[in-house]
């Protein structure tokens, strides 16, 4: 799939750290696809773009307690 990532807001996952490393952005911009991109490439970098149920079960994922 395709879309066209210009012009986005994104905004920085709460997640990150402060040092500038490991940052993902995603954004809220575009209906029934969820973009993310890594912060320190912005604009530069490639953008992979999600279905909102894939990018739900990955969130979930990530959150949930590792045993």
């Amino acid at each position: 799939m395709r879309a066209d990532v210009n012009g986005l807001s994104w905004r920085k996952s709460s997640y990150s750290n402060g040092t500038g490393g490991e940052c993902v952005e995603v954004s809220d911009d575009l209906p029934g696809i969820v973009p993310v991109r890594d912060s320190k490439l912005a604009g530069a970098g490639p953008v992979l773009v999600f279905p909102p149920s894939a990018w739900t079960s990955f969130i979930q994922d990530v959150k949930s307690p590792r045993a």
